[in-house]
Formats: structure tokens, C-alpha cells, sequence
């Protein structure tokens, strides 16, 4: 029985325990934030006191980027660049028919469509005609497709999966989102870019209603990068790993470029995304031309590109205008303009449509195509897929697109821009205070 004196200590304990419960929901709540809003640890690029700083064009500092962002730049590689939907979907639906022996396909976003139709009724039809296909969608990024869609893929034989599904036991993750789009046909041909299973990327990129993209399909030693990246996903869903030669086939020489896929993938610490990114801007030496549609750098890249442009090199940055599909980088990147404008930055806003494109060409050789965005969701958060080029002629075309698409653009002149409304400067603000989530 229960004496009277350990009863009253027990009650004068009840306040204490819920004291110590309050505080422990609020240690995990603030651990929580903290995790979905952690940035990038890297701050400078040293170089060695009195040395000449390397550049890109020397093969050395472009050796020291691969090894430092995990990028293995091979010899033998033929690259193309896809401009839009016109430019993209017909050769893939191409390429996509022909597979004799596998297709691999990873996508971010998708939503019910023509292009969602058209890629089941090729996906169906190669999987009946005895070729294994995968296909991987990200929960989030998917959620619009209804079931049935692929209810009548997996029943034509589409080995479909669903990547990163909320769980109970996996939402302090629930942030870290794969962005990858990935490609691959019979191991040989790959595609990659910011493109995906909608309608949106339909057309020529020069209307309110057909976005503005860049994507790249490529053949050579960097395609079983690609197939690698999709395979990491895979196991990750299926615990299936794959290995088999019909998906690492051995790799064949298709042209002459130097290329690599970077594949990055969110980390509590630094990240392949942003090491790769703060050399690239470290290393150049005349022209640093980067199209971004989600542009939100955070301080210290906003540092470095000064630094860049301090030092000379032509920094240029194309974006999105107000015809943005979230609309809220937009704002939060319009905040971090003024210093950017007032170091010789240049920035220019797409004005026909949304641009989706995210390119980076440097030194007219240096050049990358792909998912990542210039923000601090595709540096922290995300699993991103760019590939990566170092060819003087491949640099020349993507130099030429990016001068065509200024073009189309409105230039942003700091005397005009400090001028707009403080209702427009409060709206930008706000933004900010979310910068880390976008």
C-alpha cells in the first residue's frame, strides 16, 4: 500500500516532469528547424600566399575540381545541347524507342500531361517488346500523376518506384528531396538537364505557356555516371542494386570531349554541390556566365562572385522574371541584387517566359548543364544531377546560347532598381527569412 508521504512526493514530482517534458519537445522541435534549415559550411577559397591563383582553362585546377567535388572527367565523350521542348522531347522519344535492352529513368517533377501520356506509351511498349524498364518518380516532386498512370505501366511490365515517401520515422529527412533527372538507354545514351514529365517544357521557350529550358544528352564513359546515379536511387527504393552489363555495359568512345556527371547528394556538412560551384567561380579567370532560375545565393556566394567580379572577370547572371512558377525566390533573390550590381555583377530577368534553365560556362570552356539550382535547397538539401564539360567548342555553343537568351532579357540597372517601391523592398525581406528552404 502506498504510504501517505510517497504519494505527496510523487504529486510535488508531476510539475517537474512536465517541466522537463516541455523542454524536451522544445530541444527536438528546435534540432528539427535547425536540420531543415542548415546551410553549407564553405566560406573562401584559399590560395597559397603570393601565388597566381589557377584558373579553369589550366587542366590542373580542372583536375583539382573533380577530385575535390567527385567528378571522374573522362575522354571520349559526345555532348549535345538540347534547347527546350522542340529541342528535347522528339530525340528522346527517339532514342527511348530504340532501347533494345534497358531504360532507366529518374524524375523529379511530373504531372499529368501529353508528355506523361507519351512517355507511357513508349515506356509500355518497349517493356512489352522484352526490355527492362525502371522508372523512379520522387514522391514529392510526383504527387500530381494519379495512380492509375502508373497502375498501367507496371501492368504492361514498367518497374515503377517511388522515391522518398513521408514516413512517421524517416520526416526529419522529409527536406532532403532527389532532384536528379536522369535517362539512360541501354547504358549508352544519356540525358540529363532541368526537364520533366510535364507540359510546361513543351514548345519553343518563347511564350507565357512553353518555359525556357537547356538539357543535354550525351554519349561516351559518362553515361555509366549517369546509370550509377540512377542506380544509388534505385537500391535506395528496392533494395535492388544494380549490376548487370545490359546497365554498365563497357564503356565505348563516342567524340572528344572531356566530360563527367556530377552527382550530389545532401550532407549535414559541406557538399560536392558547393565545392564544385565555389571553385568554379574561384577559378575564373575572363567570363563567368551563369543561367539560373532559381537564383537565391546566400552571403558567401554573394562574396565570391564579387570577388570574381572584383577581380575583373565579366560575371553575368540570367534568371527568371516575375513570370516565375515560385514566385517566392524571385523576391529573395532580387533582395541579394543590389550588392552584387554595385561590385559589376551584371543581371539580367528572362522576359517571354518562365526560364527553368540552370547553366554555368566559364572561360568559354567550363561548362555545366543540369538540375542544380543556385540556391541553398540544391547545395544542401537536394541529390542534383549537372554534367560537366571541359571543351573549348562545347564552351563556345553554350556561350552563344547564353548571349542569344540576353537577348530576350531586360538588363537590371542598379540606379533604376534602388528606385523601386518599399513595398516591393518589405515583400523582398520577407523572402529572405525562408532564403534557407528555398
Amino acid at each position: 500500500m502506498q504510504s501517505a508521504s510517497s504519494y505527496s512526493q510523487m504529486q510535488r514530482l508531476k510539475p517537474l516532469g512536465k517541466t522537463v517534458g516541455i523542454v524536451l519537445l522544445a530541444v527536438f522541435a528546435l534540432i528539427g528547424v535547425l536540420s531543415v534549415t542548415r546551410g553549407t559550411p564553405l566560406r573562401r577559397v584559399v590560395y597559397s600566399v603570393g601565388k597566381t591563383p589557377p584558373r579553369l582553362a589550366d587542366s590542373s585546377f580542372r583536375d583539382l575540381i573533380a577530385l575535390l567535388s567527385g567528378m571522374r572527367l573522362r575522354e571520349g565523350n559526345r555532348v549535345e545541347q538540347l534547347l527546350n521542348g522542340d529541342g528535347t522531347y522528339p530525340r528522346l522519344w527517339t532514342d527511348l524507342r530504340s532501347a533494345q535492352h534497358t531504360i532507366a529513368i529518374q524524375n523529379y517533377y511530373a504531372k499529368p500531361g501529353a508528355v506523361a501520356d507519351t512517355l507511357a506509351a513508349i515506356l509500355s511498349e518497349r517493356a512489352r517488346a522484352g526490355v527492362r524498364v525502371l522508372l523512379l518518380l520522387d514522391a514529392f516532386g510526383s504527387q500530381s500523376l494519379k495512380e492509375s498512370w502508373a497502375d498501367g505501366l507496371r501492368e504492361s511490365g514498367v518497374e515503377v518506384a517511388v522515391l522518398r515517401k513521408l514516413k512517421w520515422y524517416s520526416a526529419h529527412n522529409a527536406s532532403d528531396r532527389s532532384h536528379v533527372r536522369a535517362y539512360v538507354i541501354d547504358g549508352h545514351i544519356g540525358y540529363t538537364g532541368g526537364f520533366g514529365i510535364a507540359d510546361y517544357w513543351l514548345g519553343a521557350g518563347a511564350s507565357k505557356d512553353e518555359w525556357r529550358e537547356t538539357n543535354v544528352r550525351f554519349e561516351g564513359p559518362a553515361v555509366r555516371d549517369l546509370q550509377a546515379a540512377f542506380a544509388a536511387a534505385w537500391v535506395e527504393v528496392t533494395g535492388e542494386l544494380l549490376v548487370d552489363r545490359q546497365f554498365f555495359p563497357a564503356p565505348a568512345t563516342a567524340g572528344t570531349t572531356v566530360a563527367a556527371l556530377l552527382y550530389t547528394a545532401p550532407t549535414p556538412g559541406s557538399t560536392s554541390a558547393e565545392r564544385f560551384l565555389a571553385l568554379t567561380i574561384a577559378g575564373a579567370a575572363r567570363t563567368l556566365y551563369i543561367a539560373n532560375s532559381y537564383f537565391v545565393p546566400d552571403d558567401d556566394f554573394r562574396n565570391l562572385l564579387v570577388a570574381a567580379a572584383t577581380r575583373g572577370v565579366d560575371v553575368r547572371v540570367l534568371t527568371a522574371s516575375h513570370l516565375n512558377d515560385v514566385l517566392i525566390t524571385w523576391y529573395a533573390g532580387r533582395a541579394r541584387y543590389e550588392k552584387l550590381l554595385r561590385a559589376g555583377v551584371r543581371i539580367y530577368e528572362y522576359q517571354p517566359t518562365m526560364m527553368h534553365a540552370k547553366t554555368i560556362v566559364a572561360d568559354g570552356v567550363w561548362g555545366t548543364i543540369g538540375a542544380m539550382n543556385f540556391d541553398n535547397r540544391s547545395l544542401a538539401f537536394n541529390n542534383e544531377s549537372n554534367l560537366v564539360t571541359w571543351d573549348r567548342g562545347f564552351g563556345a555553343l553554350m556561350d552563344s546560347t547564353f548571349a542569344n537568351d540576353l537577348g530576350k532579357s531586360r538588363e537590371i540597372a542598379l540606379a533604376e532598381f534602388e528606385q523601386r517601391p518599399w513595398t516591393a523592398r518589405m515583400v523582398e525581406l520577407s523572402a529572405t527569412l525562408l532564403s534557407r528552404l528555398l
